[in-house]
């Protein structure tokens, strides 16, 4: 196997001896117990699956320059003007990194982007340069077979440090926010509305990172305020935009776009949509033909692993549990759909990837 990258395989039938993972990379820790982790007798992880699904939580380019390693992403600076984006398999919750990596993950939420890039593209430049990685520098063509499906190259943008965040409909901490003061990020809304309702119109909120790493929700004066009203403005109008046109292409699939966050920065062509764009991670996704407003919904992101864990009652403190074969295969496929709905096609799956096999 090759060594510039780290694959876990979920095979039938195979126990994995279990010691606790306490893991620092960057500013990351991945600190893990198993789901039998409450019971003293314990002392081994049973993994079943039906299929041999190799999954990439860790990349490890020796002769490259890691720039930044995020929950999902790890960002290798190219030269000056470019960076290299990989997305992992890897999953957090409750903003913990979790052991179990979602097979397929890394692509969809590649592949996913790439596709909401060219379809806004009429609407807002991208920080792109290319997917193809034949057309990556000589450097980066050695790895091809790790990066194929799930990488990009981009122009180094200088971030602009808000979420901006759009709404459509009523729910997360929106839905708690309205609940205790009838606003949502301070913007009033009609009373009497349920969880999960539709909003009379899309609205604007935008989030910063809090030092504890949660996102926390800003008003737009106070947007203004760090960014520049100038900026700000065009920002909302911006997100909203993206939102209504995406909004509108993913209801003519059967998905509802409840929610996003999109991620701007400036670049010699200006203000350009960075980062990923409209995938699970970033989204709520919610199927259309089994909407019913009044409560949480079934979805097409992550939500599934969020439930599963309150479900066990974690204490959203570390060590993360790791996931049940089964929570990792149904998150899997759930991405999967979603990717399939809202594109019309399937995931273009690396070959080496392709009925579970790695190439060595």
């Amino acid at each position: 196997m090759s060594r510039f990258f780290q694959l876990i395989f979920f095979v039938t039938g195979i126990t994995f001896p279990w010691s606790p993972l306490t893991k620092t990379r960057g500013r990351l820790e991945y600190a893990t117990v198993p789901p039998e982790a409450n019971d003293p007798q314990a002392s081994e992880l049973l993994v079943t699956n039906q299929t041999v699904e190799p999954v990439l939580l860790e990349t490890d380019f020796a002769d490259l320059e890691l720039y930044a390693s995020g929950k999902v992403r790890d960002l290798y600076r190219v030269d000056n003007e470019h960076l290299l984006f990989v997305a992992t398999d890897r999953i957090s919750a409750f903003d913990y990194v979790l052991a179990s990596g979602i097979p397929h993950k890394g692509c969809v939420l590649t592949q996913l982007s790439l596709f909401w890039f060219e379809f806004l593209g009429d609407i807002v430049p991208n920080h792109l340069v290319t997917a193809d990685v034949n057309r990556y520098p000589a450097p980066l063509r050695r790895y091809a077979q790790e990066l194929q499906g799930r990488s990009m190259l981009v122009v180094r943008a200088d971030m602009i440090a808000i979420e901006c965040v759009v709404r459509g409909y009523l729910s997360g901490s929106g839905w708690k926010e309205y609940r205790e003061r009838g606003t949502v990020c301070g913007i009033e809304l009609p009373p009497g509305l349920r969880e999960s309702d539709k909003l009379p119109q899309p609205i604007f909120t935008p989030a910063v990172k809090a030092t504890s790493g949660h996102d926390e929700n800003i008003s737009f004066e106070e947007m203004a305020e760090r960014a520049g009203r100038k900026l700000s403005g065009q920002l909302r109008e911006l997100s909203l935009k993206i939102y209504r046109k995406a909004a509108e292409h993913a209801a003519r699939r059967g998905i509802i776009i409840a929610d996003t966050k999109f991620e701007f920065g400036r670049t010699a062509r200006g203000l350009v949509l960075a980062d990923e764009v409209l995938t699970p991670d970033s989204s709520r996704f919610w199927p259309a033909g089994r909407y019913q407003p009044g409560g949480p919904q079934e979805s097409f992101d992550k939500q599934f692993v969020r439930d599963y864990l309150e479900k066990i009652r974690w204490n959203k403190q570390p060590p993360a549990p790791a996931l049940p074969a089964e929570v990792v295969q149904e998150t899997s496929e759930k991405y999967l759909e979603a990717y399939r709905q809202l594109t019309g096609r399937e995931l273009p799956l690396p070959r080496n990837r392709r009925n579970g096999s790695v190439q060595q």
